[in-house]
């Protein structure tokens, strides 16, 4: 096994590791906040949730494209 292939694949993983830390503590702070909305004023709830989702689907697709970003790096190289 050629050591530079192995250290390719590596790298892209770590990359994916450092890339995903991001979304994890986004989508968290996403959560944080709806919670604690909804726990100050319960009434709201319904009217927030919808924004909830959205920013949960916008964090969760720059997760996506920093693995898509990962593969594409690593075949490049």
């Amino acid at each position: 096994m050629d050591i530079v292939a192995a250290v390719e694949g590596s790298t892209a993983a770590i990359g994916y590791g450092l890339a995903a830390i991001g979304p994890g503590i986004g989508v968290g702070l996403v959560f944080a906040a709806y919670i604690q909305s909804t726990a100050r004023q319960p009434e709201s709830s319904k009217m927030t949730l919808p924004y909830v989702w959205i920013g949960f689907a916008v964090i969760e697709a720059l997760a996506l494209l920093g693995i898509a970003f990962g593969f594409i790096w690593q075949g490049n190289l």
